[in-house]
């Protein structure tokens, strides 16, 4: 059994995972991620027979007495066919870091990836509920990013309800004529609301105040996604190959054509 541990946050987590279980799957392996055995119960996978807390705690024991060898990746475009050659020999075995990549495997077995991470039936009833919309409107998901983005990278994301704001009006624009639902997820509590519909009168607004789950499911119903750049949105597009706009520059004014898919910005995720 390979298991599949790090730190980080939830999306952070499926991404790694998943590339760990493509490369599992594409050598007869079987992947068991150590945090979806006990945390972030919102997906397909946390319901499996593999992944529960007994699981989880008798291979962290197991790792940590050297009773199961540990590979780790920690090095930026790392690649070890030594280490490969271990996961693989091992009858168990410990898998931890950020930095583990098989892009190619990750592409090759995305159904099955999605599926693993499909939303269980009460967060796809909580996101219906929320998003409660006309048919024919067109919905765009704005991932507003606060918290640690005040210090990751020296603040570079971290960008005002001004700015997002002028970013789902920039959008409305490009698709005038079409009406348009604007469904903002944030992990910041204090969001000036009426700055986004002061911005956008002609737009309906969704703020979301669901558990991460649903956000993240709320964002995958959408027909776009907007924020700045993150594992979070990240993985929304994943699920539906959804056209993603990543901030870089907040006074930049953006076409349809700067949007990109799951396939191209997993391999720029940092």
């Amino acid at each position: 059994m390979i298991y599949v541990r790090d730190k980080g946050q939830m999306c952070n987590n499926i991404l790694q995972f998943a590339h760990v279980y493509a490369f599992a799957r594409e050598n007869g392996r079987r992947a068991v991620s150590m945090r979806f055995s006990y945390k972030y119960p919102y997906f397909r996978i946390c319901k499996s027979p593999k992944h529960n807390f007994l699981r989880y705690v008798l291979a962290k024991f197991s790792a940590a007495a050297g009773w199961m060898p540990t590979v780790s990746y920690d090095t930026p475009g790392e690649t070890s066919p030594e280490k490969e050659h271990i996961i693989l020999s091992a009858r168990n075995v410990m898998v931890q870091g950020w930095e583990v990549r098989f892009y190619d495997l990750f592409l090759k077995h995305l159904d099955e990836i999605r599926s693993l991470f499909a939303f269980l039936p009460e967060v796809e009833k909580a996101a219906a509920t929320t998003i409660v919309t006309r048919e024919g409107r067109l919905k765009l998901g704005l991932h507003v990013r606060r918290g640690d983005y005040a210090r990751w990278n020296g603040g570079r994301y971290y960008f005002s309800d001004r700015q997002y704001a002028a970013m789902a009006a920039r959008f409305a624009a490009l698709n005038s004529g079409k009406e348009l639902t604007v469904l903002v997820c944030t992990n910041d509590p204090d969001i000036d609301r009426d700055t986004y519909r002061e911005a956008v009168p002609e737009a309906e607004f969704v703020f979301a105040a669901g558990n991460p789950g649903e956000d993240l499911c709320l964002l995958s119903r959408c027909d776009a996604i907007i924020g700045a750049p993150s594992t979070f949105s990240l993985v929304a597009s994943m699920y539906r190959d959804l056209p993603l706009y990543w901030i870089e520059d907040a006074d930049k004014d953006f076409t349809s054509d700067d949007f990109s898919r799951f396939s191209t910005l997993f391999r720029q995720i940092k």
